[in-house]
């Protein structure tokens, strides 16, 4: 949540500052500004609502020139959205502008203090505060700017990444995390400060992640020197070399980043296991796993933590690995494991699931695994995220850049990734015949041709959205490996259309559910055959007697519930553990395609952001 951008160079700031700032839009706001300085005047623009009312309000108002620049989408916290609680925020004195993403928690004691120093305060924000307070210690201890934030971030409870200047200094900006992401891009004779490193991929590929509590210090014509907040002892900055390119980040023809993910999950599965899954040798490599094999053969049991669709699939590993792996599985939310007291030992192993690899809940949940003595094993998509680097290892999912809010290929890849641990730990364990495991890495190498064919139903899917796009509820029903993709389905469909809507295992429907069935109510039911297709039959009969309208995901070639479902959405057949795979395509895209006909903003759905990095 929130977007920071910052330039300092030889170029013109603003183009570079609002484009980085239209980037960082999928990561859900509600206000945004920009402040420049020439080395003259400060121009500061803010506004409620897009970046591109921001451009147009800028652009109408004020005059752009300026080589240093720093810009912000405020997701807000502290405040009301709106111009005045936008981003950035002045000190009293008008020297020092800021930009905060995060929470500041003792904000409100650090105001009364501020107050009482004689500060007044124009905006709700924490942000405000900071700078103010950022001022008044530059101010009593005659220091500088980099020495002045680091004291104040050490008087700070709670979470932020910040950059800050000193108009009356306007050679440097002074930046510093913790628990929220920040990226500095190192070009030549400029530097460039965001969230990720989208904004500033067009014009360097070596970039400097900042670890949780650190600070730098980012001039003109110097080396970034890079400080602990804590004890301003000196970091080497290690600068890393970018995979990303220009490409990933753009739409590609397709009219929504959502829709062009979708259709990409086929090449992402394939990246996923490319290199990992050796089909003609019935091997599967994987460094993380294979470094640390005996932690996971001789663990107690794996616990999954995660949050939103990484918990969905956290839900489908679970069972796979107990499956297949013959392994006691666990999956909590992470926002509730942090605070329960659970119980962990050293025999224990925590998978931590996260997209973006900065969920702040997620981060929190390793961070108590690890002081209790569990090995923390993390699947992520972000190459150099805070994830990555706390624990003790880990896969990537190899995605490639996730920008539509709402994930899918998140999802797929990190099913792969949870699919390939759990069959190299069951042939590891003999808990698995060389037969089935091999018949296992046959079928997840087909995978991607078969999600191209569900992919293939789409002209069908959006005549099925178009019928009930204007429904008030969904139910969204499974059974077994496909009970956690209902959850998933029916998430998908409240994020983007805001319909509300539910999944549930099949068979608890008659112990609730079923008293909402009425004509009115759409069902999608998966009914792969697979498993417990016999019951998931009965269920649709039940949902058919009560004039339910049934949707159902089945197997390619099936009849008989093509007989009582009012629509039927096919997919290619392949192993009940795989299941998952293709029975999300159609989901992801009846959810897309209702979203777009109510005339949603489906990359940008309301009160989301993609990488929530504040409780």
């Amino acid at each position: 949540m929130c977007g920071i951008v910052g330039y300092i160079g030889h170029r013109d700031a603003y183009p570079i500052v609002l484009k980085g700032l239209q980037r960082l839009e999928y990561r859900g706001y509600d206000s945004a500004g920009i402040a420049l300085y020439d080395g003259e005047s400060l121009k500061v623009c803010k506004t409620q609502g897009k970046v591109q009312d921001l451009k147009e309000k800028f652009e109408k108002t004020t005059e752009t020139s300026g080589t240093i620049g720093i810009g912000h989408t405020r997701w807000a916290t502290h405040g009301v959205p709106n111009d005045v609680n936008s981003h950035p925020h002045y000190s009293n004195s008008g020297d020092l502008v800021i930009i905060h993403n995060g929470i500041i928690e003792n904000y409100d004691a650090l105001r009364k203090e501020l107050i009482s120093r004689g500060y007044t305060f124009q905006s709700d924000t924490d942000t405000e505060v900071l700078v103010n307070l950022i001022e008044e210690i530059k101010k009593q201890e005659n220091i500088k700017l980099g020495k002045a934030v680091q004291i104040a971030l050490n008087q700070t409870i709670g979470a932020y990444a910040i950059a800050v200047f000193d108009r009356n200094k306007p050679d440097e900006i002074v930046v510093a995390r913790l628990g929220s992401p920040l990226a500095i891009g190192v070009g030549e004779d400029e530097f460039f400060i965001a969230s990720d490193a989208s904004p500033f991929i067009e014009f360097t590929n070596n970039a400097i992640y900042l670890e949780d509590g650190e600070m730098a210090i980012v001039r003109r014509g110097r080396d970034v020197k890079i400080r602990k907040i804590k004890n301003d002892n000196l970091v080497d900055p290690y600068i890393q070399e970018l995979q990303l390119n220009l490409e990933q980040i753009e739409k590609g023809g397709y009219e929504h980043f959502m829709l062009k993910e979708i259709y990409e999950q086929p090449d992402a599965v394939t990246d996923t296991y490319r290199g990992r899954m050796l089909v003609e040798q019935s091997l599967i490599r994987m460094a993380g796993v294979d470094d640390n094999l005996e932690r996971f053969l001789n663990a107690d049991r794996i616990i999954i933590v995660a949050c939103g669709t990484s918990w969905h699939a956290g839900l489908v590993a679970e069972y796979i690995f107990e499956d297949i792996a013959r392994i006691p599985v666990e999956v909590e939310y992470a926002s509730e494991f942090r605070y329960r007291n659970p119980i962990i030992g050293s025999k224990d192993v925590v998978i931590a699931i996260s997209q973006s690899g900065e969920t702040a809940d997620t981060m929190a949940a390793i961070k108590l695994a690890k002081e209790k003595g569990a090995f923390v094993f993390g699947v992520c998509n972000v190459v150099g995220s805070s994830i990555s680097r706390e624990t003790h290892a880990g896969a990537y999912t190899h995605a490639g850049p996730e920008i539509g809010v709402a994930s899918t290929k998140a999802f797929t890849t990190q099913i792969t990734v949870l699919s390939l641990i759990a069959l190299k730990l069951a042939k590891a364990k003999g808990a698995i015949s060389n037969s089935d495991f091999q018949y296992h890495l046959e079928e997840l190498d087909l995978i991607p041709e078969k999600i191209k064919q569900a992919l293939a139903s789409n002209e069908h899917i959006k005549k099925v959205a178009h019928k009930y796009m204007n429904a008030a509820n969904f139910l969204y029903l499974g059974r077994g490996f496909n009970f956690p993709v209902a959850l998933e389905g029916a998430l998908k469909l409240k994020e983007i259309s805001y319909i509300h809507a539910e999944g549930y295992p099949a068979a608890e429907m008659k112990h609730g559910p079923i008293a909402l069935i009425d004509e009115k109510m759409p069902v999608v039911v998966i009914a792969t055959k697979k498993g417990h297709y016999e019951k998931v039959v009965s269920n649709i009969q039940e949902i058919k007697s009560r004039k339910g309208k049934i949707i159902a995901v089945v197997t390619e070639g099936d009849q008989d519930v093509r007989s009582m479902a009012d629509y039927v959405i096919e997919v290619p057949d392949t192993v009940e553990a795989l299941t998952p795979l293709l029975t999300t395509i159609p989901l992801q895209l009846l959810s897309y395609h209702i979203a777009v006909m109510l005339g949603k903003n489906v990359d940008q759905p309301r009160n989301l952001a993609k990488s929530v990095t504040v409780e």
